[in-house]
């Protein structure tokens, strides 16, 4: 598996799109990490700096639920990092990070995305 920090600070606005919730496992429980931390999920949207397309990703961070994110609120991501992998003939990238945080001060323009609902278990991702 092939780690690759993201610069978060050559990105464009990032904006939760889902609320964070429990990384769940197939059977329904509640994933941990190796050092058994819980895992939580969130869905954030990121505009590149140069690009029109909008981008949508699950950053899975361990640990303490974060809090104060609430669909379509400005968010700051601490170490983001991108994960290839492949299993059983599937592969893509999951992203994780140390903390996700809502960005205090005025909204910008143009508002956000509009919120969702469903549990994810799995990591986002497709075909690479």
């Amino acid at each position: 598996m092939q780690t690759m920090p993201i610069d978060t600070a050559r990105l464009g606005p990032m904006r939760c799109s889902i609320a964070p919730e429990p990384r769940l496992n197939p059977e329904g429980e509640q994933r941990r990490d190796r050092e058994g931390n819980l895992q939580w999920v969130t869905s954030v949207t990121v505009v590149p700096a140069q690009g029109r397309r909008v981008e949508a990703i699950d950053v899975v961070v361990s640990g303490i639920q974060p809090t104060g994110i609430m669909a379509g609120a400005e968010v700051k991501i601490t170490n983001l990092v991108a994960n290839a992998w492949s299993v059983d003939g599937r592969s893509g990238t999951s992203y994780r990070a140390d903390a996700i945080t809502a960005v205090t001060g005025p909204a910008a323009p143009g508002g956000g995305p509009g919120p969702s609902s469903g549990a994810r278990g799995k990591s986002s991702g497709g075909e690479s």
